[in-house]
Formats: C-alpha cells, structure tokens, sequence
C-alpha cells in the first residue's frame, strides 16, 4: 500500500476515533485488509515534519483562505506521569496547574476560517540541553528553542 493512502487511512482513523488508537486498531477496523506490520513500518518509517503536514494541508488551506482567517497557535501538554524521562518526555511547566508536570509539549498551529479549522503546523518540544540549576544545583534539561528564538524564525 502506498504510503500517500495508508496516510490518509491512518489520518482519518485517528479523527473518527472516539477512544485509544493502535497500530493493531486499524487493521481490525479494515478486517485485515492491511496488515498491523505494514501500520508499524510506516508510522516508524520517518519522522514527519510540520513541512510534511503542509505539503499535505496546503490545498485545502488554499481553497477556504480569506481575510477573515485567523491563526490558532496552542501550546500544550500531553502528561506522561509513568514514562521514562528523555529528551522529549520530560518536566515542562504547566501554567494552566501552575506546577511542573512530566510529559510532552508541543505546539500546534490550526488556521480557522469560515466554520472550518485546518491543522498547518505542529513541533514537539525537546530538550536537548542538560544542565545544572545553580538555585538547587540539580541537573536539568532545556530545549535549544525558545518562544523567542522560534518565533524570530
């Protein structure tokens, strides 16, 4: 299957779901038509970019763009509680709890117009950086990329 459509297959599993999603959800879902090895490859072939995700959204972006169109940028948190620390699941602070949480953050861009909301850019956080907090003086970790450094992009 070509990776174009089993990308569109996958897309539109994730959106229609209403509970967790699996690399063995989608092969059930299609009875076997494809298999949970080749769900596996491909969702392990290559990371995906925000630039993949536009070449893919950019059309239809296209056709529904006015000058009522707004970007939507979130910065959010997924927690991980359980998970390893690494250079992507790790401690972000939470201003919504006010508090430091373990987990993933990334940022997502939506453009919105005419009733109609498209995702056109995502990145997760990572932070690459160890270093050691002269406050405490225990090792921490920081992201390379700050708001400010990214947004002067």
């Amino acid at each position: 299957m070509a990776n174009d459509k089993l990308l569109d297959l996958y897309s539109d599993y994730l959106i229609s779901a209403f509970g967790q999603t699996t690399a063995t959800g989608l092969p059930a879902l299609l009875n076997g038509e494809i298999s949970h090895d080749s769900v596996q490859r491909f969702l392990a072939d290559e990371q995906h970019t925000s630039v993949d995700l536009w070449r893919v959204v950019k059309p239809h972006v296209r056709k529904i763009e006015g000058p009522e169109g707004v970007l939507i940028v979130d910065d959010s948190i997924a927690e991980k509680p359980y998970t390893d620390e690494n250079d992507i699941i790790c401690w972000h602070y939470d201003h919504s709890q006010q508090r430091n949480v373990k987990g993933i953050n990334f940022v997502t861009s939506l453009y919105h117009n005419a009733g109609i909301s498209l995702p056109v850019g995502f990145e997760l956080i990572a932070k690459t950086e160890h270093y050691t907090d002269p406050k405490d003086g225990k090792e921490k970790r920081r992201s390379p990329k700050t708001r400010t450094n990214t947004i002067e992009k």
